[in-house]
């Protein structure tokens, strides 16, 4: 029966990957999915697709073409006193449907729909997991592991040399001393690790949409990241006039108000990668988001200064997002784009608003680095 089955799960599977594809972008700039992430899945409202299912009614109620009444008779008008009090519908009726997918599907729709390459690690490999395999035998161990070959050649063997076999109605016996499991050897594998930097302005002209919109392009961005790298680590910094470094909740809660001096981020981002992340060890996205506005023209040079001596040389990319916000001058990214233009390592992106989130994504990811 379950064998019947899987084929039309299959197609089912392939139907919904098919809806959520052709309404990702409805679910990218909503950031309905955040809210619905468990620890290893996100659940997905599909309204579009009906689960087909057999109702049956009350045993005796009575059915079509049951019950009493002459030829002519009208139909379809209910008991005396039942009629509805409100005005008909001209809609059809919703049907949603929750369905669950892993976030590494999540991620597999989001590099189809938005085309991203597969990235190539760099660097040395660092993190270890341990895989076991199976090296040889050995005479203790769990049933689970017994070899059954290598335990009736056991047998035959010990009744062959107690001449206890009979050829003519042979019949292995294993005893408990006959009995052999496999045994296993624990390698270590290396992995890619990578770690990414999320910097978030949170001064006063940063507001709830603004901050909204960070965080689900982040989600989005650590999604895709943690399907191409076992090993990942994230960080997270804030900042107005002075940075520090917090914890994910933090990040995304935090309510500040107050100036913006940028290169005190880049300040503390580039002491992290120094004491925790050797760029010839770990693969390093810092992802910067703001506004546009800082305190003034020196500092924007110092953030420069910072980015081409002690960011840029250590990172497979360095992107930043400039949210657009009434409050803010959106003067950085052009700095960024008259500095680093030609700079193959630094991606920028304009994200206007929500809608903006998925084409953000795609520029940010889309070199496969």
């Amino acid at each position: 029966m379950a064998l019947r089955i899987d084929p039309d799960h299959g197609r089912f599977r392939d139907i919904v990957r098919g809806k959520i594809k052709q309404n990702l972008k409805k679910y990218i700039s909503n950031g309905e999915l955040i809210g619905r992430k468990g620890k290893d899945v996100v659940s997905i409202p599909l309204p579009q697709i009906n689960v087909p299912r057999f109702r049956f009614g009350s045993k005796g109620d009575g059915g079509v073409g049951q019950g009493p009444g002459q030829v002519g008779d009208a139909v379809g008008k209910g008991e005396p006193g039942e009629e509805g009090t409100g005005k008909a519908g001209s809609d059809p009726g919703e049907h949603a449907l929750e369905v669950e997918l892993s976030l590494d599907e999540l991620a597999q729709i989001l590099g189809e729909e938005l085309q991203l390459p597969r990235i190539i690690p760099k660097g040395k490999e660092r993190l270890i997991t341990e895989k076991d395999r199976y090296v040889g035998i050995r005479r203790t161990g769990p049933e689970s592991l017994r070899h059954f070959k290598r335990t009736f050649r056991q047998a035959l063997r010990r009744q062959v040399m107690s001449g206890s076999y009979d050829p003519k109605h042979p019949m292995i016996v294993p005893i408990r001393e006959d009995k052999r499991y496999r045994s296993w050897k624990t390698t270590p594998l290396p992995q890619s690790n990578a770690v990414m930097i999320f910097i978030m302005d949170v001064s006063g002209s940063m507001g709830d949409e603004q901050k909204e919109i960070v965080r689900i392009e982040s989600f989005w961005i650590d999604t895709w990241l943690r399907s191409q790298y076992k090993g990942l680590e994230s960080r997270y910094i804030i900042h107005d006039a002075v940075a520090k470094e917090v914890d994910r909740d933090t990040f995304f809660r935090t309510r500040e108000s107050g100036g913006t001096m940028i290169s005190s981020a880049y300040k503390l981002a580039a002491k992290m990668i120094d004491s925790s992340f050797p760029p010839s060890e770990w693969n390093i996205y810092p992802f910067h988001f703001s506004d546009g506005d800082n305190w003034s023209v020196d500092d924007t040079t110092l953030c420069i200064d910072i980015l081409k001596k002690d960011i840029l040389p250590k990172v497979n990319l360095f992107c930043y997002g400039q949210v657009e916000s009434p409050y803010g001058s959106g003067q950085f990214l052009k700095d960024l784009g008259d500095h680093f233009e030609e700079a193959e390592s630094v991606i920028v992106s304009e994200i206007k608003n929500k809608e903006a989130i998925m084409e953000s994504i795609r520029t940010f990811l889309g070199k496969g680095k």
